[in-house]
């Protein structure tokens, strides 16, 4: 018995997903793992840093009564009901981050099983053999649902081991993967609207938005009123209604697991609508003729990059905005609470409270840089590999030339980003400091002094590209080892040696700290 019936009748619609799964965790091994790494890490060095810099209650209430009436704090970390306890406290900004950090692992992972190798055309050849027509979907979310277990069990146990409770650690790490396999649901319903995995990705990448604007909207209004209760709305919202070192809330849980089951339905429902290598959703035909941008590489890597750099330009604008808004008013956020101000010094690495928060913060937006920078690279692979490189190669352009087109959105994107970001946040401080020429110039020294160590990561990336593709996507890995290293150093009391290696260390820590020409020639070098 032949063909899709034969192949149907005899396994079912899910032949072949316990193959295509080890196949599918096989490959994103690697991402995986890194995905786990840095959550963990994180979380792990959060309880460390705040056990030392807020170590009684005493010294977490002044946070905590100034969090709760903080609608920009709220906006950005959610409720504060239980920063007067050691986990509460250093899981709050994970709350957010690690929620959004485990939809971003399921939404990539989903999307590489299914909308990924259907435009690669790997699905076609699959399905070619004896799998069933919704295989490759079960594999993607089994996949997904698989790696979401592991972030909560590693997770947890990381926090176990720093010294938290054990139960609600592992009802945290729970959380996380709750919000991770919602998104999972939610991307499999893209993957069968759209008709490309880059459309795909915008659709869900937006409903993440929407639920972190969801949640922020809710957690910033009165209580009891009806904008309140927006937050229950989001999954994001579901993990912090979970409560893990509070009132723990188990039946939250039920929740993700009941609304991603009805999501994962309609998935498969729509499935069965739809054309192999096509979308329920209209395509736009496109023009009759080319452009003449695209006529050399640098216009056809503009085609490509764009998106991604137009993307990280308007999440980083908004960041800006938020953070410069939020420098005004740290000072009665922290209060007297010396371990508190000392934690931005931390991450600040001076001693100016308020130059210290915008130092600390432009470390961040140095981070995202960073991830651009490496996916702006990892494009070159992902050409390469999908063979649209090898049309373009077959003409009179030359793989160096071709290599410098996507090189140059690595180099140049990461200025731009960050130059949006100095931008922004100075305007903001400026505005309210009352001096926005004094605040824009220091928060553009600020950012531009990110650029080499952003540089480095690049640079990593193009060099694995060059030296064995297979793996450049170890270049994720890299990033997140020096990240973490720098972390660890400014709370772990490292060796020196051993925080150095990260290219962030030696980042002179502006405004407010000293500049020193040298480190930066030498990231730059």
């Amino acid at each position: 018995m032949t063909g899709r019936a034969g192949q149907e009748r005899s396994g079912g619609r899910l032949a072949g997903a316990g193959a295509l799964t080890r196949l599918g965790l096989r490959r994103s091994r690697i991402m995986i793992a890194c995905w786990i790494y840095a959550v963990a890490a994180f979380a792990y060095v959060s309880v460390v840093g705040t056990r030392k810099l807020a170590p009684t209650v005493a010294s977490r209430i002044p946070l905590q009564v100034a969090a709760a009436t903080n609608r920009v704090t709220l906006a950005l970390y959610g409720p504060a009901g239980d920063l007067r306890t050691l986990g509460g406290l250093a899981t709050w900004k994970l709350n957010v981050y690690g929620a959004a950090a485990a939809a971003l692992m399921s939404i990539f992972l989903v999307i590489r099983q299914t909308r990924g190798d259907e435009d690669a055309g790997r699905l076609e050849l699959v399905d070619a053999g004896a799998v069933g027509r919704h295989a490759a979907m079960a594999a993607g979310l089994l996949t997904a649902l698989i790696a979401n277990l592991g972030l909560a069990l590693v997770g947890g146990a990381a926090l176990a081991v720093s010294g938290l409770p054990v139960v609600p650690s592992f009802a945290y790490g729970l959380g996380m993967a709750a919000v991770g396999i919602a998104f999972a649901a939610i991307t499999a319903v893209a993957a069968q609207l759209a008709a490309s995995a880059r459309t795909a990705t915008g659709l869900v990448i937006s409903a993440l938005g929407v639920a972190y604007l969801l949640r922020a909207v809710g957690d910033t209004a009165n209580p009891g009123t009806w904008p309140s209760r927006l937050t229950w709305l989001s999954p994001i919202g579901w993990t912090q209604a979970l409560r893990p070192y509070g009132p723990l809330y188990w039946w939250v849980l039920s929740i993700s697991v009941l609304f991603s089951l009805a999501v994962i339905t309609v998935a498969f429902a729509l499935a069965d609508r739809r054309d192999l290598g096509s979308g329920l959703l209209p395509v736009r035909p496109g023009p009759v003729t080319a452009s003449p941008r695209l006529a050399g590489p640098f216009g056809l890597a503009w085609r490509l990059q764009r998106g991604p750099l137009l993307a990280w330009s308007a999440c980083i604008a908004m960041y800006g905005l938020i953070m410069g808004a939020l420098a005004n008013g740290v000072a009665s956020l922290v209060g007297n609470s010396t371990s508190i101000r000392d934690l931005f010094v931390k991450l600040g690495g001076h001693t100016g409270l308020v130059n210290a928060f915008l130092a600390a913060t432009m470390g961040f937006m140095a981070i995202f840089a960073s991830v651009y920078a490496v996916q702006a690279v990892l494009r070159m692979r992902a050409e390469e590999s999908g063979q649209r490189a090898e049309p373009v190669l077959a003409g009179a352009v030359g793989r160096t030339q071709w290599a410098l087109s996507h090189l140059a959105f690595s180099i140049i994107g990461p200025v731009v980003l960050l130059v949006i970001a100095g931008l922004t946040s100075g305007l903001v401080y400026g505005a309210a400091s009352g001096d926005v020429g004094a605040a824009v110039g220091r928060m553009l020294g600020s950012a531009l002094v990110q650029v080499p160590a952003v540089w480095v990561f690049a640079g990593i990336a193009a060099l694995l590209f060059g030296l064995v593709p297979r793996v450049t996507v170890a270049a994720w890995g890299a990033l997140v080892l020096f990240l973490g290293l720098s972390e660890l150093g400014s709370f772990a009391a490292l060796n020196r040696w051993v925080a150095d290696i990260s290219p962030f260390t030696h980042v002179p820590k502006l405004p407010g700290g000293t500049f020193s020409a040298a480190p930066v020639l030498w990231l730059a070098c």
